[in-house]
């Protein structure tokens, strides 16, 4: 895919379009361009482009299959900011994440969980009474 702009100007479009680059589109606008437009017509096709799912969707989509992938805690955060920018509410992201649990285990459920706790800011509760701490890795 092939076009007049250069990198710069298709970095900034794809932060307009997206709502989000990653550090890799950013490295990739100036190491090897050609490779990154074609990789973003793919993502635009499936993802982007406007076809049956609406944007909220498959934001929701974009982030259970990224917790299940056990993608990086900021690849996570970035969908789940475009989606409350889309109106989706905490809670509704929470029930997406949580469908991962049948499927990938705890483990990568907590991944997107503790991406999701921190963009929104979710606190818990604490037990009134003595035990071990564990930490936000904690399969129990």
């Amino acid at each position: 895919m092939t076009t007049v702009q250069g990198p710069q100007q298709y970095i900034d479009d794809m932060a307009r379009k997206r709502g989000y680059v990653l550090d890799y589109h950013k490295v990739m606008a100036k190491q090897d361009f050609d490779v990154l437009q074609a990789a973003n017509g793919l993502v635009g096709a499936a993802y982007l482009d406007q076809r049956t799912l609406d944007r909220k969707t498959k934001e929701l989509i974009f982030i259970v299959s990224l917790t299940v992938m056990r993608a990086s805690k900021g690849h996570i955060q970035s969908h789940i900011k475009v989606a409350l920018g889309l109106g989706l509410s905490p809670r509704e992201i929470l029930e997406a994440i949580e469908i991962s649990l049948p499927e990938a285990g705890i483990v990568a459920f907590q991944a997107g969980f503790e991406a999701w706790r921190e963009v929104v800011g979710a606190d818990g509760l604490e037990p009134t009474v003595e035990v071990f701490q564990g930490g936000s890795g904690s399969a129990a």
